[in-house]
């Protein structure tokens, strides 16, 4: 039998949670129905909530649907989910929307809504994701530009420089040389918790770190131009420094970082973490659709080029235990204390 944290469970039915959704089932003793902890409907009092580990344990003590959350898609949803990235990475040409709804059985309109609000992102927008990553790759190992393109599953080499820019941060010929050409500027700020570099290209962010400078920046990117910074940069890198000290205030800053379509999917989702909130690794795989993915989850996060800008310092263990962050411990925990969590 599955052990349920009842006062994680309380805290995530409270705040209507959706990443605790499928995770564990709420049931009311005074009406007899069970919900979702994102279920809508007014909060009971703490004395008359039940926690189960599942729908079956809670049909099995009595309890009944609630008829406006539908707590008994929640399972079906996610493996439909995962059944449709399974699909499109399996994929070798690009699969419709009505198309892959039906193969997991859901209608069109509904299944764009569920897949974003379970990855953050559209189908369409995974797709372009892992094109965009695979040409990458390619990129480094087939013999010209126009053959990694056709290899990342574009259909023509028009169609990828349509979107080069926007998903690559450069142009392939750049990309093939390790980035030569592209020019990133790039400040050290002072902030409470430390010197931050802050380094961005044209497009927008694309390194945030703490106790870095000029040197390790050029190491990140050595065929880059590196440039001190000008008054463009002085204005993003305020915004960005106002995200340490009072967070929340600034969540639209322009990023230009790339990852595969997953790590992109587990940004997005850090992203939309409330600051003040945190979420498990489990919590965080299972909102992008991957419930199974909790160690991917966590490389994910590794990965994250852009410190505080996306919020990894906002995830733990399961145990409520700190979990690993590149700047340290300590500073993990003064970033989570300046947005009211007490560790």
């Amino acid at each position: 039998m599955t052990e349920i944290d009842e006062t994680a469970a309380w805290t995530a039915f409270d705040r209507r949670d959706r990443a605790a959704d499928g995770r564990v089932i709420v049931a009311v003793t005074t009406t007899g129905i069970y919900c979702k902890p994102s279920c809508p409907a007014r909060r009971p009092r703490r004395e008359h909530v039940r926690f189960f580990a599942d729908v079956a344990a809670a049909q099995a003590a009595g309890f009944r649907a609630c008829r406006r959350c539908l707590p008994d898609e929640v399972g079906r949803e996610r493996v439909a989910v995962a059944a449709a990235i399974a699909a499109l990475e399996a994929a070798e040409e690009r699969i419709p929307l009505d198309q892959l709804a039906a193969q997991v059985g859901y209608a069109p309109h509904h299944f764009h809504r569920l897949f974003k609000r379970a990855t953050g992102i559209t189908p369409a927008a995974y797709v372009r994701a892992l094109q965009a990553h695979r040409t990458a790759a390619a990129l480094g190992s087939e013999p010209t530009v126009t053959a990694a393109i056709y290899e990342g599953g574009y259909g023509a080499p028009s169609r990828f420089y349509e979107r080069a820019a926007d998903r690559l941060g450069m142009t392939p010929s750049a990309w093939r040389r390790g980035g030569a050409g592209v020019t990133i500027r790039w400040t050290v700020a002072p902030t409470s918790l430390g010197p931050l570099l802050v380094a961005a290209t044209d497009k927008g962010l694309c390194r945030v770190s703490f106790d870095e400078d000029a040197a390790a920046l050029a190491a990140r990117f050595p065929h880059a131009t590196i440039e001190v910074g000008g008054e463009a940069l002085a204005a993003l890198a305020e915004r960005v420094v106002a995200e340490v000290e009072q967070p929340g205030r600034h969540t639209d800053l322009p990023l230009d970082v790339q990852g595969t379509a997953f790590q992109e999917a587990v940004w997005a989702a850090l992203r939309a973490i409330p600051p003040g909130e945190t979420r498990s690794y489990a919590q965080l795989a299972a909102a992008v659709g991957r419930p199974e993915a909790v160690r991917a989850a966590g490389t994910a996060c590794g990965a994250n080029q852009v410190a505080v800008v996306i919020p990894c310092h906002r995830v733990q263990r399961g145990d409520g235990s700190m979990g690993g962050y590149a700047y340290g411990v300590e500073r993990k925990r003064a970033l989570r204390r300046l947005e009211g969590v007490i560790d």
